[in-house]
């Protein structure tokens, strides 16, 4: 029985040794494409006179058109500020990382050199192979065996969390050099929000000009237009193929769009009290239990297309060849969406406004 004690207690620094040689597995997300930076957008100053020399309906165009490049712009702001976000905290993640890789070499060396330090006090034996050895020479023999393939395998080990820890560190500074370029990329875009600042207070002061009348002039041809866009897409029997229900989560992405109509668009909002177009959708589908991503550019980019025609409720219906827009298809040709800043989340006609494209964040 002593001896069979003593063998055990010969195995225990193996054992240590074999535990120590699992290294954790470590998985690094590779940085995101680096973001070309799109050409600033030029301020446009408030005209002196809202209608001099101009009809109502080239005013209304010139709005639409103003808040339309404020869109497009805003996207482009919304997304070089999340990219640089998300690679900040790729940044902390891999530096964390590097800390625990450290401290983990660092004891596993301790570890190895206490055990090589008590062989030096006897002689290159351990005490558990001296206590083995006087009892029993082949199974002293077998023990010292099994011990040099354990220091072994402790030495690889040490050699390949080298490797890893180098591995990293460089992998680290890859990723700090793309935040680098995230981040001037992000500033570049905070330039333009300024820019866009401009816009929205020329296109907002345009329509201030005009008298009472003339605003709700400028309302009707806004909904005429849009009418007639409306009209002709219906027309084209767009929606034959459409499908009339929703999945489960589109169904709860619609109640959610419901319950905030009325509430006032506002440039870069995502709720509770306000939102722009794509705050309202992506706050939409995560209220369905789908993150999607925050922008309506990335949400073109990213999400599964959907051919027009076959489309369902719970869809989102992206517009412009920018990208610019977003809406939520609610069905029978309808969207939700938030329309642009001075007005409100509203219904509005699927095809009032020039689609590019229809994609399905979830089921």
């Amino acid at each position: 029985m002593n001896r069979r004690r003593c063998a055990t207690a010969a195995l225990t620094v193996v054992c240590a040794l074999t535990v120590l040689a699992s290294p954790a597995q470590a998985a690094y997300a590779a940085p995101a494409p680096p973001v070309a930076p799109p050409p600033p957008v030029a301020a446009t100053p408030p005209p002196a006179s809202a209608t001099a020399g101009r009809s109502l309906e080239e005013v209304r165009r010139e709005i639409d058109a103003l808040y339309r490049q404020a869109a497009s712009a805003t996207d482009a702001y919304n997304l070089a500020d999340e990219r640089a976000r998300k690679q900040s905290a790729e940044i902390v993640r891999l530096s964390q990382a590097i800390v625990d890789g450290q401290a983990r070499i660092a004891d596993l060396r301790n570890r190895a050199g206490a055990a090589a330090r008590a062989q030096y006090r006897n002689g290159g034996i351990p005490d558990e192979a001296q206590l083995v050895l006087a009892d029993d020479p082949q199974l002293f023999l077998s023990g010292v065996g099994r011990l040099q393939q354990g220091q072994k395998a402790t030495r690889d080990l040490l050699a390949e969390l080298a490797r890893r820890q180098a591995d990293l560190e460089a992998y680290t500074k890859e990723a700090s050099a793309h935040w680098t370029r995230l981040e001037a990329n992000r500033l570049q875009q905070a330039r333009t929000k300024k820019q866009v600042e401009t816009k929205i207070a020329a296109a907002k002061a345009l329509e201030s000009r005009l008298e009472t009348e003339e605003r709700e002039r400028l309302l009707r041809l806004e909904q005429a237009e849009q009418a007639r866009a409306q009209t002709a897409w219906l027309g084209s029997g767009v929606l034959d193929r459409a499908g009339r229900e929703a999945g489960p989560q589109g169904s709860r992405a619609i109640a959610y769009a419901r319950a905030q109509l009325g509430k006032p668009y506002v440039w870069g909002a995502e709720g509770p009290g306000s939102f722009d177009c794509s705050g309202l959708t992506s706050q939409a589908w995560a209220a369905a239990g789908t993150d999607i991503p925050r922008t309506s550019q990335e949400q073109w980019r990213l999400l599964p297309r959907i051919d027009v025609e076959d489309m369902r409720p719970g869809d989102l219906i992206i517009y412009h060849a920018d990208a610019s827009h977003v809406g939520l298809y609610i069905g029978d040709g309808s969207i939700i969406h938030a329309p642009r800043p001075g007005r409100n989340v509203t219904v509005a006609g699927a095809g009032s406004m020039a689609i590019l494209g229809v994609v399905r964040p979830g089921g």
